[in-house]
């Protein structure tokens, strides 16, 4: 009986070990040019190792940490109740009595008792619904957003210029900063040989054009900026033409408000960034900052947030405009980023000092990064996006 069994199994053992060759080899038949053939086993590769990126878990997760949500939250949620006389300094405009407002007579839950202006009951039905809007949107991390970039900016821009049909992306992208030692360079030429040009926060470039060029396309500024403008006789913040486009990022919530009275007499877009792109860029900055304080000081990077106000801490606007400009560009080139010790901060100003809210030295690390074009791989953004070719000039 055993060694009825055995002769049983010996077939089966047979065939298990054929499986096990054939899913090992690989059967090839090569035809000689006389035609004759023969066999060739060949083993089979293994699936290649997909690339892990090298990116640190612990600062991931601090990175993508927001220890002012509690804050913001908060702040978000006494504007959309009416509340503007708790913003201080920061609060809008608006709330000053050019709209007759009342902010000393109001309900137990903040909203005021009189809202005088039918005009501004337009405006606060946008404001509540631009605002929770915002802050919805900016709860949810979307990796994806900056392949949606040119369809959110140049879509909007192109349709305002009339151009039908055009490429999806700009050819070429100059991104200007403000620095400096765009004094020493004779970069304007360079610049304005751009398709589209970037420039930030309305610096003037009225009597630099040798060094900054002249030609403006897109003006990239935050949300201080326009409520700065906003202040003015007709909300004019047109530095660069009144047919420029303006792209913002919202610094205060308040500042929606400024938003939608200045929207209403732009003649060019003014488009506020995807508070979901907004989200990407703090959390890229913050985990540089933190991979360069636990690289520096050999500290925890627990220890980052007090050593870096981590309540204000806030990326550059800089910065934004050039994870901006990747998205919407084939090519980018990036000027007047950099500090040197015989250089004002701004060329158009006198400033010296740097911000203290942002990490500089960080950012030049993610620009380092981005350099390898293509084959940049960033913290937090989505494997599908391809970086394109960045250059910066020195």
């Amino acid at each position: 009986m055993y060694h009825s069994m055995k002769r049983t199994l010996r077939p089966l053992y047979t065939v298990m070990l054929l499986l096990v060759l054939a899913g090992t080899l690989t059967l090839r038949v090569v035809l000689h040019q006389n035609g004759s053939f023969y066999l060739r086993y060949e083993i089979a590769s293994a699936p290649p190792t997909p690339k892990i990126p090298p990116f640190n878990q612990t600062l991931l997760r601090f990175a993508a940490l927001d220890v002012a949500e509690a804050k913001l939250k908060k702040e978000i949620e006494d504007l959309l109740e009416g509340n503007f006389a708790s913003r201080g300094r920061q609060r809008s405009f608006l709330s000053s009595g050019k709209y007759h407002i009342d902010v000393r007579l109001r309900t137990s839950r903040g909203m005021p008792l009189q809202l005088r202006s039918p005009e501004f009951r337009r405006l606060w039905q946008s404001f509540r619904r631009q605002l929770s809007d915002w802050s919805r949107n900016r709860r949810f991390f979307y990796p994806d957003i900056m392949s949606e970039l040119a369809n959110e900016i140049k879509a909007s821009i192109d349709e305002f210029n009339g151009v039908k049909g055009s490429r999806p992306k700009y050819r070429s992208c100059a991104v200007v900063g403000n620095s400096g030692i765009l004094l020493k360079s004779d970069y304007g030429g360079k610049i304005d040989s751009h398709e589209a040009v970037i420039r930030l926060n309305n610096a003037r470039i009225r009597g630099f054009e040798r060094n900054v060029g002249s030609k403006t396309n897109i003006s990239f500024a935050n949300s201080n900026i326009l409520h700065l403008c906003a202040r003015r006789e007709g909300c004019f913040c047109h530095p660069y033409g009144m047919n420029v486009a303006m792209v913002m990022y919202i610094c205060q919530p308040a500042h929606f408000l400024d938003y939608l009275v200045c929207n209403a007499s732009h003649k060019s877009p003014l488009i506020v960034t995807d508070p979901r792109f907004d989200a990407l860029c703090a959390r890229i900055v913050k985990y540089y900052s933190l991979k360069r304080f636990v690289t520096m000081t050999g500290k925890d990077a627990a220890e980052w947030a007090a050593f870096h106000d981590a309540d204000n801490f806030h990326y550059s606007s800089g910065m934004q405009a050039v994870m901006l400009a990747l998205g919407v560009c084939e090519r980018v080139s990036v000027f007047g980023f950099g500090k040197s010790k015989a250089a004002r901060h701004h060329y158009h100003t006198n400033q010296k000092a740097e911000l203290s809210l942002h990490d500089y030295e960080a950012e030049y690390e993610l620009y380092g990064d981005l350099m390898e074009g293509s084959g940049a791989v960033v913290p937090y953004v989505s494997d599908k996006f391809n970086f394109p070719p960045l250059v910066m000039y020195h």
